[in-house]
């Protein structure tokens, strides 16, 4: 009978793998399908004309861009010295459970509640206006406790022995974490910037109301400029506009080019942390 049981759990788990495989599978052939016909050369480097109906998609992918690099600016640092201080310096007490609860219930928030904050705060109360800044602010924050959450475990996988041993031979708390502690914890926190990178990339409610244009004809020039962004760009092309039967194929362009920019980006975190790991000598 044991042995029926776990044949039967061993089918529902191959069967969820082979769902999501599928499931995968067909996101990336129905966007490729619909989308390859019109990314080239041009679609890439040229900027948008004719009311998006022509040209191509450049200062999206450069917003994109510069909204992933100020979100990394604002939530790594934060989320690291966070995590650095829950997981090595702070005592169990209730204040330090609430924050951790309160970390993980902001996780939980709707993308749309991270855009208004970010209206209210960076772009009124600040006077940011709706720029890059105030996206990347937004997404940096929005980001934090999926940064927090993954450095603090990749804290915990660090072997007690190694914090032992450095301060055996004299070094202090703060250099044992900055020199043995977090480089043995690097691959952890690489996960942890993998999956940040990957969320704030595809959200579109975060910017709406903080960063994105609906419609440039250049690149941004500071941080306080208004930034075309990949999925913002798609759902202008959708829901507005009077050509549909050219702005839908550039849609389906536009999000085949941020399916494979999110997926470069996660290839190059997961690449630098398997060279980490392979590092390892413990």
């Amino acid at each position: 009978m044991k042995y029926i049981s776990q044949k039967i759990w061993f089918f529902v788990f191959f069967l969820s793998i082979i769902i999501i495989c599928f499931a995968l599978g067909f996101i990336i052939y129905f966007l490729v399908a619909r989308g390859y016909k019109v990314i080239n050369w041009e679609f890439l480097t040229a900027l948008p004309s004719r009311g998006m109906t022509e040209g191509g998609i450049l200062p999206a992918i450069v917003g994109t861009l510069y909204l992933i690099i100020g979100s990394i600016l604002v939530s790594l640092p934060l989320g690291v010295f966070s995590a650095v201080y829950l997981g090595e310096y702070a005592k169990p007490s209730t204040t330090v459970t609430l924050l951790r609860l309160a970390i993980h219930c902001l996780a939980g928030v709707p993308s749309v509640v991270f855009g208004l904050f970010g209206l209210g705060i960076f772009v009124k109360f600040f006077g940011f206006g709706v720029s890059l800044l105030s996206g990347s602010l937004t997404l940096g924050i929005m980001a934090l406790p999926i940064v927090i959450t993954s450095v603090e475990e990749a804290l915990k996988t660090v072997p007690l022995s190694f914090r032992e041993a450095s301060l055996a031979l004299g070094a202090t708390k703060w250099v044992t974490i900055r020199r043995v502690v977090l480089p043995a914890a690097l691959p952890g926190i690489l996960t942890g910037l993998i999956l940040s990178v990957g969320r704030v990339a595809g959200e579109t409610a975060p910017i709406l109301f903080t960063a994105a244009a609906f419609y440039a004809r250049g690149l941004p020039r500071s941080i306080f400029d208004r930034v075309l962004a990949l999925p913002y760009h798609i759902y202008g092309l959708m829901t507005e506009g009077t050509r549909p039967e050219k702005q839908i194929p550039i849609a389906y362009g536009t999000a085949l080019v941020l399916l494979i920019m999110v997926l470069l980006v996660n290839f190059i975190a997961i690449y630098l942390r398997r060279r980490s790991r392979s590092a390892r000598k413990w």
